[in-house]
């Protein structure tokens, strides 16, 4: 199963850029977030694997993330023009995910986020949900969107929501 989500950010793409590698601001925009720690390399590097728990609801879930794909390494100074691209592998119970993200400039002032997620099932339980619930990957995708481009253009925290 395969989604594309897209949204445009009011900022510039070194400044989006920045903001979604530092992994102190995760928590603000990442709602669920219990833990992101790296198990080797620096968080957000190629080739580094983290351990990510995620509070959804009542149920905790753990998973693996790899970083497969970060271009420019440095996410200074990038090339006016150029495509920055941040691909990784989500490895849970059940499901394997990969999301490649992609930011280029839609305006002086304006970045273009778009991510597309791919999703393998493995376990009866997330086939069930992939056939019964497409939309709920979709939408959570959507979500974790829309909340960080609250974050840097508005200031908002989810953890400062109530629900």
């Amino acid at each position: 199963m395969k989604c594309i989500v897209s949204t445009e950010i009011a900022l510039p793409r070194e400044t989006v850029v920045q903001l979604l590698a530092d992994p102190a601001h995760l928590p603000k925009w990442l709602r669920g977030l219990v833990l992101h720690e790296p198990l080797n390399g620096k968080h957000g590097q190629l080739g580094t694997k983290s351990r990510v728990v995620m509070q959804m609801g009542k149920q905790k879930i753990e998973c693996t993330e790899t970083i497969t794909r970060r271009e420019p390494a440095d996410l200074h100074e990038i090339p006016k023009g150029s495509v920055v691209h941040f691909d990784r592998e989500i490895v849970s119970e059940g499901m394997w995910n990969a999301v490649r993200d992609r930011l280029t400039e839609a305006g002086p002032e304006t970045t273009l986020w778009e991510s597309e997620s791919e999703y393998r099932f493995s376990s009866v339980m997330m086939r069930l949900a992939g056939l019964l619930m497409p939309g709920a990957f979709r939408k959570q995708s959507e979500q974790h969107m829309q909340d960080f481009k609250r974050f840097p253009e508005q200031g908002k925290d989810v953890r400062e929501e109530t629900d």
